[in-house]
């Protein structure tokens, strides 16, 4: 039987790691030359990988601290945990509506910076209350600018609230939109929601397309003395386009789990110290589903949640499997199964999935293949990693 080595580079929920049977699986922050790296925010960008490594796979949603583009050029896939954390993200995000309407961080400091005693005291707070008079939630108007597995909570939640929600995502899927409240209305554009909402909230990750989404022009869309809230990546919002806003009262309050020197000390700024999944059970969550797809993984060849490579699942119909990362381009699966032809291994099954530039192919055989093979099918041009998986 094989065995497979796993390096941990953070701490991983124990729920997670009880998944990796013992006597198939070395796990440990100390492993050399593992199979594949469980990670959550540790950076892996100036890591020297293993020429092994198989696999990485993250216990959390994003990815920024492992260099995914890098990976995928060698053929391996990286995996994460979309959704494991919706639940305290939304919940994050509505005690973020709560403390921005009615003012609690600012009325939590005052009270503490009284000195009074008894009814001296008392008279202080009667004094000081009308200055932290806040909104209630229904009838206002929340905007949610992306529609996946936090948002979708996040919309909701808030129309449950009482709340009218707007929600904008272009790319939603059929399965997020089936779980959406009726409700809900869905924009045509980033400006329709930002001239319409009292408050906002961003639920998309990092990347080319998203880096400062909400930049001068589209914040100068806002109504005055609106709520803005960051549960998602620094980098989503322009924060020198953001400064001007709050001292032009464009924005009230910046509500955020990622702090930066420009806003940690800012009087209109509330900064949470990345708090978005720091729940028992979110990271629970996170290392059951990163560890049940990456054993997949190693064991079968499958592959789900995958940032970088596209979902494929072939249930095994014979113990003598390879599974292949190449580009996505004319001709790779004639070749891959030419090579297998010129062994003359009979082919049971096979799936080919493609993503962007990237496809994966799956074949079970008859009879087990070569290292002659393997070693024939890794020399054409385009294949990115060719392997066995076990028995």
């Amino acid at each position: 039987m094989q065995t497979f080595k796993i390096m941990t580079l953070n701490d991983i929920a124990a729920e997670g790691l009880n998944r990796l049977p013992k006597d198939r699986y070395q796990c440990g922050p100390d492993i050399e030359s593992p199979d594949a790296i469980l990670v959550r925010s540790h950076s892996m960008h100036e890591l020297n990988l293993p020429a092994n490594l198989l696999a990485v796979g993250r216990a959390g949603a994003g990815v920024n601290n492992i260099p995914v583009a890098s990976l995928t050029e060698q053929g391996i896939p990286v995996f994460n945990a979309p959704g494991a954390n919706a639940n305290a993200v939304k919940e994050l995000v509505l005690a973020g509506l709560f403390i921005a309407a009615r003012n609690l961080v600012t009325a939590y400091e005052y009270v503490r910076a009284l000195d009074e005693e008894g009814e001296a005291l008392e008279l202080a707070v009667e004094a000081g209350k009308k200055r932290f008079v806040g909104s209630e939630l229904p009838g206002r108007t929340l905007a949610v600018i992306g529609l996946g597995a936090i948002g979708v909570e996040v919309a909701n939640a808030a129309y449950g609230l009482g709340m009218k929600v707007i929600g904008f995502d272009p790319k939603i899927t059929v399965e997020r939109a089936w779980q959406l409240s009726a409700g809900v209305q869905q924009a045509n554009s980033i400006e329709e929601v930002l001239r319409n909402s009292d408050f906002m909230t961003i639920h998309v990750p990092l990347s080319d397309g998203t880096r400062n989404l909400i930049d001068a022009k589209r914040l100068k869309l806002l109504k005055p003395n609106s709520v803005l809230m960051n549960f998602s990546r620094n980098g989503i919002i322009d924060e020198q386009a953001l400064l001007v806003a709050l001292n032009e009262d464009r924005v009230s309050t910046y509500v955020t789990d990622f702090p930066t020197a420009e806003f940690k000390r800012h009087p209109r700024a509330i900064c949470l110290p990345h708090l978005g999944a720091s729940t028992l059970e979110a990271e629970q969550n996170s290392a059951v589903m990163v560890v049940d797809n990456l054993r997949q993984y190693l064991e079968h060849g499958d592959i789900k949640r995958s940032v970088n490579f596209p979902e494929t699942v072939l249930p095994r119909a014979r113990p003598h499997r390879v599974a292949i990362a190449h580009a996505n381009m004319p001709n790779m699966v004639a070749q891959i199964l030419a090579a297998l032809a010129e062994e003359e291994l009979n082919i049971a099954d096979m799936v080919n999935h493609s993503r962007d530039t990237i496809s994966y192919t799956i074949v079970d055989l008859d009879a087990p293949v070569s290292e002659a093979t393997l070693a024939r099918i890794r020399s054409i041009d385009g294949i990115l990693s060719a392997r066995t998986c076990p028995e």
